[in-house]
């Protein structure tokens, strides 16, 4: 199995010019974890794993600027996490840098309650996505998340969720809570919430100017 996912990483780098892999399948090199829970983050037959009982925010080591961010990911029903984007080690990378939901958002746990910006793929309170498109939870789902300058477009299974510019976010109170919507740079990475997420084939592209 971890075999196949090595090979399957190669395969992406060839016909992906200028990614590069996060996840050797085997270990959380290249990654800091931050606000550890229980076991934190596991590698499980090539997969990158947030159990139930763990999490934390498992960021890169480096930070990024603009770039295209691409990943796998499956949910239990009712999972939640997140990608954190330009967001720094500390602080709740939802508000102190940002981030793009994660979230089997049509589970009964979430009728009724969710505000619109909370849905998959949204800026996490700021900006709203379109729903509808994600699979049964146990299934795996591909997605893209894209910064660059002040544009974020978020890209699942195929369908653009988002495609927007932070600068129409104009509401004093909103600018005030989300401070992290100004930064240029940072780190990304997995928040976890909780509940148990997977995710493979995990790679990033710099975009230079």
């Amino acid at each position: 199995m971890v075999l196949l996912s090595l090979l399957i990483a190669a395969t992406l780098a060839a016909v992906e010019p200028g990614f590069v892999s996060l996840f050797d399948g085997k270990t959380l090199d290249g990654w800091t974890l931050v606000g550890k829970h229980g076991p934190g983050y596991v590698v499980e037959n090539g997969i990158l794993v947030c159990p139930a009982e763990g999490g934390g925010n498992l960021y890169t080591a480096r930070e990024y600027s603009d770039f295209v961010f691409r990943f796998e990911f499956r949910m239990e029903p009712g999972g939640n996490s997140g990608v954190g984007i330009r967001s720094p080690l500390e602080g709740d990378a939802a508000y102190v840098g940002m981030e793009i939901q994660i979230l089997d958002d049509g589970h009964e746990r979430y009728k009724g309650w969710l505000k619109p910006e909370q849905h998959h793929g949204s800026v996490y309170g700021v900006i709203p996505a379109r729903t509808g498109f994600l699979k049964k939870a146990g299934e795996w789902n591909e997605e893209e998340i894209l910064v660059e300058g002040r544009r974020i477009r978020v890209t699942l299974n195929g369908v653009i969720l988002l495609d927007t510019s932070l600068d129409i976010v104009r509401e004093a109170e909103v600018l005030k809570e989300h401070p992290g919507l100004a930064r240029k740079s940072g780190h990304v990475g997995f928040l976890g919430h909780d509940t148990r997420v997977e995710f493979r084939n995990i790679r990033i592209r710099e975009l230079t100017h």
